[in-house]
């Protein structure tokens, strides 16, 4: 399992509202070809593109954009946050 949870914070979700970027955190070992096959799968919705960064917390941080543009808002809506 890839993905742990999406991190959702003031700076996350200004990054949703201009960009429809989704941010999780996932598991240090993942590679981004997992990462974006769990999302698709998990979620429906085609990847873009994904950066991966590590936080000062030691955890490792994915950055995600979709094909669609309403996709962001869509999954965060399905999982109860927005």
């Amino acid at each position: 399992m890839a993905l742990k949870y999406p991190f959702v914070t003031e700076k996350a979700m200004v990054l949703l509202e201009n960009q429809s970027k989704l941010q999780f955190l996932v598991s240090r070992e993942a590679t981004k070809n997992q990462i974006k096959r769990e999302i698709e799968k998990s979620f429906g919705q085609n990847v873009k593109n994904i950066r991966t960064l590590m936080t000062m917390h030691g955890e490792k941080k994915a950055i995600v954009s979709f094909e669609n543009e309403k996709a962001a808002e869509e999954i965060l809506s399905r999982l109860g946050i927005m």
